[in-house]
């Protein structure tokens, strides 16, 4: 399954996308901004916007909670850390999914649950190194392929850069933008890696 190109473009986007939604959640907490528009407080006690409103009150914990998002989603878009990034991500996607299954918020336990089976994905994928911190003796795979490229890294990191940017300085404007802008990045990226595996492939 590793070694068909299909599988790796879908675990290296599955990356980007989950990164990317973290480090652009991340801003909002680290900026010391609301998630929400309004104040929660007036908000029945058990309900999810209370919730908000005290963790944002918290000052230090919200943005802990922001950083350590942004840590994540980092080392997820590096490609190059990513089994780092999914061991660090987990802890953080499962609280958030149980947060949804804990308060009403519709259809957002969907979401954040499809996020966790696909960090769970993640960890699988990297099973064959990753079982070692379970006293397993790991594979270790030292043949080229095409998530191995050095090009997914840069794609990572300018997206990275460009979330990261976008969400300090215009985090409340031209949202469409940075949709059609990492869409743009995105399929650079997938343009560039294709026809460099091809290439690669042809002086084997």
């Amino acid at each position: 399954m590793k070694e068909k190109v299909w599988s790796q473009i879908f675990i290296i986007y599955t990356r980007l996308l989950i990164g990317g939604a973290f480090v652009f959640a991340s801003i909002v907490k680290i900026k010391g901004n609301r998630f929400t528009a309004e104040s929660g407080e007036l908000n029945p006690i058990n309900s999810a916007w209370h919730f908000f409103e005290t963790m944002y009150q918290s000052g230090l914990y919200w943005k802990f909670i922001g950083i350590a998002q942004l840590i994540a989603g980092f080392l997820l878009m590096t490609q190059k850390y990513s089994k780092l990034g999914a061991l660090f991500n987990l802890p953080i996607i499962l609280n958030i999914f149980i947060i949804t299954l804990s308060y009403y918020f519709a259809y957002t336990p969907v979401i954040t649950g499809l996020m966790l089976l696909a960090n769970l994905l993640l960890i699988i994928w990297e099973w064959d190194e990753i079982k070692i911190l379970f006293n397993l003796t790991p594979t270790l795979d030292k043949r080229m392929r095409l998530e191995k490229d050095y090009i997914w890294q840069v794609i990572g990191l300018i997206l990275f850069s460009f979330i990261f940017a976008f969400g300090l300085f215009f985090h409340e404007h031209n949202f469409g933008f940075w949709i059609i802008a990492c869409f743009l990045i995105a399929i650079l990226g997938l343009i560039l890696g294709i026809l460099r595996e091809k290439k690669r492939k042809n002086y084997i």
